[in-house]
């Protein structure tokens, strides 16, 4: 089994951070950076994922489905499923941006992983949900002989590093001290006969994990 997990290209919300008071985060587009971003990844994609059959699990934000449909890889794609769990973490509805600034400093001081926003999530909540994507998707892979044994998931930085961290049984410390992939880029995840899982490489680190813990990249 393999999983592809590539994150979105450039949005409007990352260049643009005024864009959430006026836009919903769901229906933030990309920029015309951003296209060209998912234009360029389409080779490279297409060569991880030849010659398919793919399963596609994909966020239903519209910057997540525009990286996806820009790619063009309809002819290996097998099934695309919109996953709701797969979604950015909530920051509530349309935002302001005094407010938001004051909860982004008490959430560093806090951690970002426990840290409640005042009408969203915590990065526990999502940790929560990636769980029960993950499991489901073991036991679909598992279960079920028509689903195809390799996976693109198209999602969001923190959901990427979140879906690692449990797969990986990695500490919320070290999760914390890693930095999001940059847009449209992405990580491969490989689970050989044994049911060892294998990532192709490391998240960048923006600091030393508190606890001491290092980012291993394979577990039993």
């Amino acid at each position: 089994m393999r999983i592809i997990l590539l994150r979105h290209a450039e949005s409007l919300g990352n260049v643009d951070e005024l864009a959430y008071c006026r836009i919903p985060d769901h229906a933030l587009p990309l920029t015309p950076r951003g296209v060209q971003q998912a234009r360029g990844m389409a080779p490279r994609m297409r060569r991880l994922l030849e010659p398919g059959p793919v399963a596609a699990y994909v966020s239903p934000y519209l910057r997540t489905r525009q990286t996806f449909e820009l790619m063009e890889l309809s002819n290996l794609i097998e099934r695309i499923v919109p996953e709701p769990r797969l979604r950015e973490q909530d920051w509530g509805n349309l935002q302001d941006p005094v407010d938001q600034e004051r909860q982004k400093q008490e959430r560093h001081a806090f951690g970002h992983f426990f840290f409640r926003l005042a009408h969203g999530e915590s990065g526990a909540d999502v940790d929560d949900r990636v769980a029960g994507f993950l499991t489901e998707l073991e036991r679909r892979v598992d279960n079920d002989p028509a689903h195809p044994k390799n996976v693109l998931v198209v999602s969001h930085g923190l959901t990427m590093r979140l879906l690692c961290r449990r797969l990986f049984n990695w500490s919320i410390e070290l999760f914390e001290s890693l930095s999001n992939p940059p847009t449209c880029d992405f990580r491969v995840l490989e689970r050989d006969s044994t049911g060892r899982w294998y990532m192709d490489r490391p998240f960048t680190q923006w600091r030393e994990s508190p606890d001491g813990e290092t980012q291993i990249t394979q577990v039993a």
